[in-house]
């Protein structure tokens, strides 16, 4: 049919118009375009709507379904017409095709139809804006919609990636907080490494330190002994030597003996000297002797003193023959001698008992007493000036070798005691070696009396001063002390000396009693003073008491008694007691010829005889008796007239002493006396 072939071929035309070509793009709103853009163009007729409209008749045109179908078709389709063709451009269409030729010879059906079509058209247009802004509300309220949605979805996804934040920064803030524990866990745990580490370490420290203090030590400590040896060796080869020069032909002692013994014993002294000597040129390169070498010096030492000794004794064999006959001669000479001697001693005893009788006894000591006791006095007042220089020392180094020398001079005496011999040999020997100027240890240095010119008379005065300061206090004290004291300071009297007299002169002067004297008192001293040289102690609280008086020189002369009866046994010299029994005998006799004084005189004499009255005893015998029996009938009574009933304690011990003593001729040794067994312990 006509009618439906124009249908058909209008839909074709309007298939391949543009708008026919419009196709429907899902993601335009992600593209930002507007959903109406594709329906603002205006419309437009297609081309071949010129060819149609000549074919459409009048007739067909009124009775045809085209209004009726295609019409519609073509308003129900606008999608396929593109809307951004304006009314404008339709109506210019529309005019030209009513202005072609074909159309204006149309009859007045086909200007009907146009007209038709534009009113349809314009119906069209309006139905499709109503639909549009339909369309346009309910997509606008679908955006707003899933905008909300979307937003709520945003709100919770917020919320959510909020509450993920919290989470994690919660648990990143406990992992830190554990890590922050286990790492403050660690760090103490390092701490307490460290500080165990250090403390480790300062003990390391300290042991090493102490271990470097120990060496240093020994070494100083091996330093002194290798000088100390090689002191003794540098000893050993003086004595050795002078030993040697005994055994040459021009020696006093061979003078007696074969000519081919003195050969003999002259060679093996060369001998030794060469053994000696070995060892000394060992030193002078520069080391200390070694024990060793020590011991071959001694022993060198030992065989020499042997080599002499039994020189000696043939030379004493040789003399003795010669001497045989001549000591009868010498002993009738000697008894005789002595009957003589006896019978003048009686006669000076009997006139001694009538003078004393007719005119009394003395106030002060002998002249020769005196003038001794002066000189002891004005040596150590000389001694004490030698060394001034040292007693007050200008510099610091002075100063501490003084102090160093005085505490090596003192300290080994206030060490003496009654434990044993094998103790008090030790002491002897440091204070030999002191003395003789050779180097000692004291408070751990090392120190030498020749280290400075006035070294060796300091420590002498100060030894001496030392040994009466112990008998004034110590022996005060412990009367036993007085043995071990005194064969110590007798052992150092015989070897020095002038220590000897500076121990009597220390001794008179702080016990004049020990002289015996009794010091007048001159006119102008004032009492305090002649107190002073009474041997009173007086200090700023007065005098001191009786007591404390007798007790000091009780002590002193008890160690002075002592030190006349002692011998040190370790001395290889045979001879008597550098101050003997003969000095105690001199003491005793002149102490009964002076007047007797209240009190000190009981005392003394009571302590005197308790101490040394068994050795004058054995060395005196009959005359010793005789004089404690002039002591008890006649000096006795004397020391009763002058003392009060108050001070009685020391005569009656007296008494008793001498009553005693006579009753059964015999005074007992006194307590503390040193023993062979002493010795040996």
């Amino acid at each position: 049919m006509p009618s439906e072939n124009l249908r058909w071929e209008t839909l074709e035309a309007l298939k391949n118009s543009p708008k026919g070509q419009v196709t429907f793009d899902p993601y335009w709103s992600e593209r930002g375009e507007h959903i109406l853009a594709g329906c603002k163009e205006t419309p437009s007729l297609s081309t071949h709507s010129a060819v149609i409209l000549e074919r459409i008749d009048s007739r067909s045109l009124n009775k045809s379904s085209f209004l009726d179908s295609s019409s519609i078709d073509f308003e129900e389709k606008p999608a396929s017409v593109s809307s951004s063709e304006s009314k404008a451009d339709l109506n210019s269409k529309i005019s030209s095709l009513s202005s072609t030729p074909s159309l204006k010879n149309q009859p007045k059906d086909v200007s009907y139809t146009l007209k038709l079509l534009g009113c349809c058209y314009c119906c069209w247009r309006a139905f499709l804006g109503v639909a549009l802004q339909e369309r346009q509300s309910l997509q606008e309220k679908l955006v707003e919609s899933v905008a909300s949605t979307e937003l709520e979805h945003l709100k919770r996804f917020e919320e959510l990636r909020e509450l993920k934040q919290r989470q994690e920064f919660q648990s990143i803030r406990d992992m830190m907080d554990r890590e922050t524990k286990e790492l403050m866990g660690r760090q103490e745990k390092l701490k307490e490494e460290q500080r165990h580490r250090i403390k480790i370490l300062n003990l390391r420290v300290r042991e090493l330190e102490q271990q470097r203090h120990r060496e240093a030590e020994l070494e100083k400590q091996r330093q002194a002994e290798g000088r100390e040896r090689l002191r003794s060796l540098n000893s050993i080869q003086e004595e050795i030597l002078q030993l040697n020069q005994l055994l040459e032909p021009s020696a006093q002692t061979n003078a007696h003996l074969p000519a081919a013994s003195l050969a003999s014993h002259s060679l093996r002294g060369n001998q030794l000297c060469s053994q000696v000597s070995e060892v000394v040129r060992k030193t002078a390169e520069g080391e200390f002797p070694s024990v060793e070498d020590m011991a071959v010096a001694e022993r060198a030492l030992c065989e020499m003193r042997s080599v002499i000794r039994q020189m000696e004794e043939e030379a004493a064999r040789v003399q003795e023959k010669k001497k045989k006959d001549q000591e009868q001669e010498e002993e009738r000479r000697k008894q005789e001698a002595l009957q003589a001697q006896q019978e003048a001693q009686k006669k000076a005893e009997q006139a001694a008992k009538e003078k004393a009788q007719k005119k009394g006894l003395q106030n002060n000591a002998e002249e020769s007493t005196m003038k001794w006791y002066k000189e002891l006095q004005n040596s150590a007042a000389q001694c004490a000036q030698s060394f001034e220089q040292l007693n007050s020392p200008k510099d610091a180094q002075t100063k501490k070798l003084k102090l160093e020398l005085q505490k090596a001079a003192t300290i080994p005496v206030s060490q003496i005691s009654t434990n044993s011999g094998s103790q008090l040999r030790e002491i002897f020997d440091r204070i030999d070696k002191l003395l003789s100027g050779r180097a000692v240890v004291s408070g751990g240095k090392s120190v030498s009396a020749s280290q400075h010119p006035q070294g060796l008379e300091f420590v002498g005065y100060k030894l001496a001063e030392k040994f009466v300061k112990q008998g004034e206090e110590e022996v005060a004290s412990h009367h036993e002390a007085a043995f071990p004291i005194g064969v110590v300071a007798s052992g150092i009297w015989e070897l020095h000396p002038q220590v000897g007299d500076l121990i009597l002169a220390h001794l008179h002067k702080k016990c004049p009693y020990s002289v015996p004297h009794y010091p007048p008192m001159k006119d102008g001293t004032p009492v305090d003073e002649y107190q002073k040289i009474l041997g009173y102690r007086v200090d700023d609280c007065g005098v001191e008491g009786q007591d404390s008086f007798l007790k000091r020189m009780s002590g002193m002369i008890r160690l002075y008694a002592a030190v006349i009866q002692l011998r040190w046994p370790y001395d290889s010299k045979q001879g008597s007691v550098p101050h003997g029994l003969n000095h105690g005998w001199r003491w005793l006799a002149q102490m009964l010829n002076m007047e007797p004084l209240a009190d000190i005189t009981a005392t003394l004499l009571f302590d005197f005889l308790e101490v040394c009255g068994n050795a004058l005893m054995k060395q005196y015998q009959g005359q010793f008796w005789k004089l404690i029996l002039l002591l008890k009938d006649e000096y006795f009574p004397r020391i009763e007239a002058v003392t009060s009933s108050g001070e009685m304690g020391s005569v009656i011990r007296l008494k008793q002493f001498l009553e005693t003593s006579l009753q059964s001729r015999q005074i007992s040794p006194p307590k503390g006396q040193l023993s062979a067994t002493f010795w040996r312990s």
